[in-house]
């Protein structure tokens, strides 16, 4: 279908052109006599050829230069496309004024080569003007926004009260890290219904994946592998819909960052339990739900004295300790444990430490 539409485009072009030319061309072979030859349908049939026949092995490189510039306006935040924009038209316009007087000049250079390049200098000029500035626009708007809210009127009482997304804190995005995927309780908490909007998975969050899943490393092997199948059951689920974004920074090196600027890009929120980049994100001012925090909000609180069991899996850092996991993950340093490693015991509560990157148990085997 682009085919025929860039074929036909050329069809057009090349009969509207030689309309123009053609009458020229005859002229000066001394044939604009021929009525059959000069005139508007044969010259617009001749053109129309002549593009048609040109069309035939540059529709492919003009279709992927079509396609490279939807791939890059796809990248591109809708801000950022607004903005430039409207700047460009600007350009235009200041264009169009500045050269008026050089359009009735009666030498060609001037009235027609003049002007052009005008055009494509200020509306170049104009459109990196506005988009190279576009965190300052950013600030910009909250800023009308929040004059808005100052002047609004009142509501009456029998007014619907509807909050826009400026009014609320509310993200449509939320999007995805590696480390969430690979976590996989993001799928349990998604079927429960307390995530709203749209789940974004971007491209280069999956070839990291896809580049874990594929390590010489059996346990990275085995976390990929997870990663992809939690994305899988995302994609299946009918509680909130999931999409791909395909675009990319080439600019940045680390994926962190990338997530950061696409969050920012998006207005959407990182969902994460990596505590580095919650960390940073909060610090760039990018809104982060932390799945460890979450869990240690809902989890019962372990009181000093209380008894569980748990299976030792390593030793601690110190003399004596070994570590161990409940089922939720949170991690448990057992003292006089190291030699009850592999085994199954009774630990019992001596402090409880909460932190972002999840909560950590000391105690001491009693059995």
């Amino acid at each position: 279908m682009r085919r025929r539409i860039i074929q036909v485009a050329f069809l057009v072009a090349g009969g509207a052109l030689a309309i123009t030319v053609l009458p020229i061309i005859w002229r000066i072979l001394g044939e604009h006599n021929q009525i059959w030859l000069n005139n508007p349908i044969v010259n617009f049939i001749i053109g129309g050829i002549l593009f048609y026949i040109l069309s035939i092995p540059l529709w492919r490189p003009i279709d992927q230069g079509i396609k490279r510039i939807e791939t890059y306006l796809n990248q591109q935040s809708p801000l950022l496309l607004l903005i430039g924009s409207l700047s460009t038209l600007i350009g235009l316009v200041i264009a169009v004024v500045v050269t008026v007087p050089l359009q009735r000049a009666n030498n060609f250079f001037l009235s027609a080569v003049i002007p052009v390049i005008v055009m494509v200098l200020l509306g170049y000029l104009g459109f990196r003007l506005g988009t190279t500035r576009i965190d300052e626009w950013r600030n910009l708007i909250p800023n009308l926004n929040n004059v808005t809210k100052r002047v609004r009127p009142r509501r009456s009482a029998n007014q619907s009260d509807v909050l826009t997304d400026e009014e609320t804190n509310y993200h449509h995005y939320k999007i995805l890290d590696t480390n969430i995927l690979i976590d996989g309780r993001i799928a349990d908490l998604v079927k429960t219904g307390f995530i709203e909007g749209t789940l974004l998975v971007p491209n280069f969050v999956l070839y990291e994946l896809q580049y874990i899943a594929d390590a010489g490393e059996s346990l990275k092997r085995v976390r990929g592998r997870r990663g992809l199948d939690i994305l899988n059951e995302l994609r299946e689920t009918d509680a909130i819909p999931l999409e791909m974004w395909e675009g990319d920074y080439e600019e940045i090196k680390e994926v962190d960052e990338k997530l950061i600027q696409l969050a920012k890009d998006v207005n959407g929120i990182l969902v994460t339990n990596d505590y580095n980049l919650n960390k940073v994100t909060k610090f760039q001012n990018v809104e982060v739900l932390n799945i460890n925090e979450l869990a240690g909000a809902l989890r019962p609180r372990v009181a000093v004295g209380d008894r569980f069991k748990v299976t030792l899996v390593k030793n601690g850092t110190e003399r004596k300790q070994a570590v161990g996991y409940l089922d939720d993950g949170t991690m448990v340093v057992a003292e006089e444990g190291r030699d009850h490693l592999q085994e199954t015991v009774t630990v019992e509560v001596t402090s409880a430490l909460q932190t972002d990157a999840g909560r950590m148990i000391f105690g001491v085997v009693v059995d």
